[in-house]
């Protein structure tokens, strides 16, 4: 009985894939051959992946950013989270930044999920960047990050929770036209323990997967392409207890306004994945159908 369901979903798994590749495609194809080109700076390129540059030097940065998840199994599911920054470059190689966030949830008729509809102050970040390997002088460009948080709902659930984790993350990239285009590689794994509010339980869990990024410069300062990410989520610390798995790929756009101001616009499908708990060929309770990213920024 299943069989025409999932054979349907695959053929919609395939043709998602090749749209999404025509991006990368175009992105090549849109590129110049002899028009100006800005030097390329990875720090803000993306949407969803890290780049290697952590800025220069006394630089000081607001940014902002405003995140949006959407769609599950069943239901109305959108989740939201506006967060703005302060960046300083204190010291060569070193990047801190230091986040406030605010979270925004319409949940109504989700499966396994309470209803919930609120907005409200989301937690406290900072985020510390080291960059080993600088692409001018090295092959490729090659950074460590690890960003502490605290939260005050669940992600998923938007239940009211006490959460404490840690984003880590490793990012190499590399021109593979200098000028013209770059890529970008993370490792990440994130573990998190939350306290329940309701019940005062604590419970772990965590993420690890892999991102890449291609962004071709098809004007000064304009740049488009694609990101992919793949991962895993856990019932714990440790990567002994797979809870489901999602691999997401979309479109991204970089603008640099000017030499202070700047814009970077993203969109993520989940084109396959898989719940342990559930049948399906998504996995739409770890994970949302479809992410978006705005970021921008401002020197100062």
């Amino acid at each position: 009985m299943a069989v025409p369901k999932t054979s349907g979903r695959l053929v919609s798994v395939a043709q998602r894939r090749r749209t999404a590749g025509s991006w990368l495609l175009l992105a090549f194809s849109l590129v110049p051959g002899c028009a100006r080109a800005e030097p390329i700076e990875t720090e803000h390129l993306f949407g969803f992946t890290i780049g290697s540059d952590v800025g220069d030097v006394g630089e000081k940065e607001l940014e902002g950013t405003v995140t949006g998840r959407f769609a599950k199994q069943t239901g109305t599911y959108n989740a939201g989270s506006s967060t703005t920054s302060v960046e300083f470059v204190p010291m060569p190689n070193l990047r801190t930044e230091f986040t406030g966030a605010v979270n925004s949830y319409d949940i109504t008729g989700v499966s396994g999920f309470a209803d919930q509809r609120y907005t409200a102050f989301g937690g406290l970040s900072a985020d510390i960047r080291y960059q080993f390997l600088d692409r001018a002088s090295s092959p490729f460009g090659f950074a460590i990050g690890g960003e502490p948080h605290w939260g005050r709902a669940d992600d998923i659930t938007a239940q009211p929770v006490d959460q404490y984790g840690v984003d880590f993350v490793a990012a190499a990239d590399w021109e593979i036209i200098p000028g013209r285009v770059v890529a970008a590689f993370n490792l990440l794994y994130q573990p998190n323990t939350m306290r329940t509010n309701l019940t005062g339980t604590w419970s772990q869990e965590s993420t690890a997967g892999v991102a890449f990024g291609v962004m071709a410069q098809v004007y000064s300062g304009i740049f488009v392409g694609s990101e992919a990410r793949y991962l895993r989520q856990y019932g714990g610390f440790t990567l002994d207890t797979l809870a489901g798995q999602g691999f997401f790929i979309g479109p991204t756009l970089y603008v640099k306004f000017s030499e202070r101001a700047w814009m970077t616009l993203a969109w993520s499908a989940q084109v396959a994945g898989h719940a342990t708990a559930t049948v399906g060929s998504l996995d739409l309770v770890d994970f949302e159908r479809q992410q978006a990213r705005l970021l921008f920024g401002v020197n100062f």
